[in-house]
C-alpha cells in the first residue's frame, strides 16, 4: 500500500468520526442523555436513526449511480 492511500483512509477515517459525533451532537441539541427526559431521549435516538438509514441510503445510491 502506497503512502498515498493510507493517508486518505486516515482522513476518512477521522471525517468519518466527526461526522457522526456532529450528527449525534445536533440530533441530542447538544445534552447529555442524563440531563434529557425519556422523551427528549427518545427523539434524539429516533433521529440518529434516521440519520443512519440516510447515510446507508446515500451508500447504496452511489453504488447504483457508478
Amino acid at each position: 500500500m502506497n503512502m498515498n492511500r493510507l493517508i486518505n483512509m486516515g482522513v476518512r477515517m477521522l471525517m468519518n468520526k466527526g461526522i457522526n459525533k456532529g450528527i449525534s451532537l445536533a440530533a441530542s441539541r447538544g445534552k447529555r442523555p442524563e440531563d434529557m427526559s425519556p422523551d427528549e431521549r427518545q427523539s434524539a435516538k429516533a433521529v440518529q436513526g434516521n440519520a443512519q438509514k440516510a447515510r446507508r441510503s446515500l451508500g447504496m445510491l452511489r453504488r447504483f449511480m457508478r
